[in-house]
């Protein structure tokens, strides 16, 4: 069977218990049609890069799914008529990660990377890099064109 990438997003005023609920109502369509979802992993509460129908943010879950292709036709189409699924996308992949998904593992790197809000990671200290501070660095020349020595009427 062929193996398949999805990611759907649901409202942001629902719950996480609504968004696992969903998840499984899509999870069970799968199963109904013959395929099985390897992987279930739900990326949380996440921000938009612009509105979508009124919502600034929204749940992310991604599916694994093993499943002939009418059975992830089925899945979509329940996705487009449900209110809660804001947007979704499904792509046939070669095959199925396994591990965690490449937006976990960079969450969980950022956590630990991060020791609290103000600490600048691996960044450094602010400031301008191997330029000395602005008071080292020699004034620049500027010319200065001479006043008009004319009456103005």
């Amino acid at each position: 069977m062929p193996y398949y990438e999805s990611v759907f997003i649901a409202r942001q005023d629902i719950t996480g218990a609504q968004t696992e609920a969903l998840t499984e109502t899509f999870t069970g369509i799968i199963t109904e049609g013959g395929g099985q979802v390897t992987k279930t992993e739900p990326w949380g509460l996440r921000s938009l890069t612009y509105r979508i129908k009124k919502n600034r943010k929204g749940h992310y879950v991604l599916l694994n799914i093993d499943a002939p292709s009418e059975a992830v036709h089925e899945m979509e189409r329940q996705m487009r008529l449900h209110e809660d699924v804001l947007r979704y996308m499904t792509l046939r992949v070669d095959e199925l990660e396994e591990g965690p998904s490449a937006i976990l593992t960079r969450q969980d790197r950022d956590r630990g990377d991060r020791g609290g809000r103000g600490d600048r990671g691996d960044r450094g200290p602010r400031g301008g890099g191997d330029r000395p501070p602005r008071s080292d660095r020699p004034a620049e020349e500027v010319s200065v064109a001479p006043a008009s020595t004319g009456d103005v009427a």
